[in-house]
């Protein structure tokens, strides 16, 4: 399965990205880059292939369902950039693009005559977008990195979890996918700059410790001044009440979030307790955050005498905000997020009818979209893209034949 052409939607048409690199933190750039509109044609090693092709715990008719999600939109062109000759023909694709991104350990690049300064010397727009575990400079550049590594290092795991238990990890590789959305959103800076003053490329150095520290909110600010060290608080956060998980008799679990002085006192109303607005113990965010567990535990009876049903209904007549906690399950059956379309059916030739996630944010002129789910052939892009660089059919078989593409 091909497409001969780059999709016509979305507010990155006419953009054309390359994906160097695996797995997942950089080439979700590129997912952002192709739910766009962006031409973005992913670099891969003849034979094996990002190793994503092949994770995930549930496979379907032997394909992976995570490489849809990674690889949609997507054009695959092979190389082996341990060749000579693999890297020439990539130093000349990076020549016609606007972006490259790559993902690989620091000094990779260079190694195989692609520094910055290489690359720019062929193309001065090129805007370079460089993931790493630690960035391309510091003492821990040279490692290599992983999100459970960057979650660790920055803080962000330290205040997951409950106190006086060993802090787990998240249900999902959080560190890459907010480092690729931080990559993201430097290129899309770097690449405004470039239009604005004279059409020069820069280098983007996103590093997984660093994304994953910058969503520390008022930690390092609260440290300095009160060498106060935030710890992990469970279901909710310290004297912030109420604001936590709360139990229905049909052994659901609901979000409650009132802890502003007015949406306090719409749940007081919901519990049929109006009294707990005005008591000294409950009527300020500061007093309650004080009194946070008897707060919480008199919430916690309340809702667990309450089905589901019955818990939200009366939180949404008294316009509290709340949320039930969803199962992947609960979501996809949703009506709110099918509207939205953030989820919906997609016909494929590989997968037949699939739900997918749809694409976020949501532009009112030129939304994002998917228009196929990514190459399941290695390397199936190569005719188009490198017989527009020049080469014809009889090059193209003997550097197939020779294991450079």
């Amino acid at each position: 399965m091909s497409k001969p052409e780059p999709q016509g939607f979305g507010p990155l048409q006419g953009l054309r990205v390359i994906e160097m690199g695996q797995l997942l933190a950089g080439p979700f750039v590129g997912t952002r880059c192709a739910d766009f509109g962006a031409e973005v044609i992913k670099v891969e090693a003849p034979g094996s292939g990002d190793p994503i092709r092949n994770w995930g715990r549930n496979q379907y008719q032997g394909k992976t369902l995570w490489w849809p999600i990674m690889a949609r939109n997507k054009h695959s062109v092979s190389a082996n950039l341990r060749d000579p000759r693999g890297q020439d023909l990539i130093r000349k694709l990076i020549g016609t693009a606007d972006v490259l991104i790559e993902n690989f350990k620091p000094g990779t690049l260079e190694k195989w005559g692609m520094s910055p300064e290489d690359l720019h010397a062929i193309n001065p727009g090129l805007v370079i977008v460089r993931v790493s575990g630690f960035g391309q400079t510091g003492p821990y550049s040279s490692r290599p990195g992983f999100a459970s590594v960057g979650e660790a290092m920055s803080g962000l795991r330290y205040i997951n979890g409950y106190p006086d238990t060993p802090p787990p990890r998240h249900g999902i590789s959080l560190g890459d996918t907010l480092t690729a959305l931080f990559a993201f959103e430097g290129m899309m800076m770097a690449l405004f700059r470039r239009d604005r003053n004279g059409g020069r490329g820069q280098v983007v150095d996103a590093a997984i410790t660093e994304s994953c520290f910058a969503m520390l909110e008022s930690c390092v600010t609260e440290y300095s001044k009160t060498g106060h060290v935030r710890e992990p608080s469970g279901s909710g956060l310290a004297k912030i009440a109420p604001s936590n998980i709360y139990p229905t008799a049909d052994a659901g679990y609901v979000v409650i979030a009132a802890n502003v002085d007015a949406m306090f006192r719409r749940l007081a109303q919901a519990m049929d307790r109006p009294d707990l607005a005005t008591d000294p113990k409950y009527a300020t965010h500061i007093a309650r955050g004080d009194n946070q567990e008897e707060l919480d535990a008199l919430i916690a009876e309340w809702s667990g005498a309450l089905t589901m049903a019955d818990l939200t209904e009366r939180l949404e007549r008294f316009g509290v905000v709340y949320g039930p906690i969803n199962s992947i399950a609960e979501v996809v059956e949703d009506p709110h997020f099918r509207e939205r379309g953030m989820v919906r059916e997609f016909e494929d030739e590989d997968f037949g009818t699939i739900t997918i996630p749809g694409v976020f944010p949501v532009l009112s002129d030129t939304p994002g979209d998917v228009a196929w789910l990514g190459p399941q052939q290695i390397g199936s892009g190569n005719d188009r893209i490198y017989g527009e660089l020049g080469l014809d059919a009889s090059q193209l078989r003997d550097l197939r034949a020779e294991g450079v593409i």
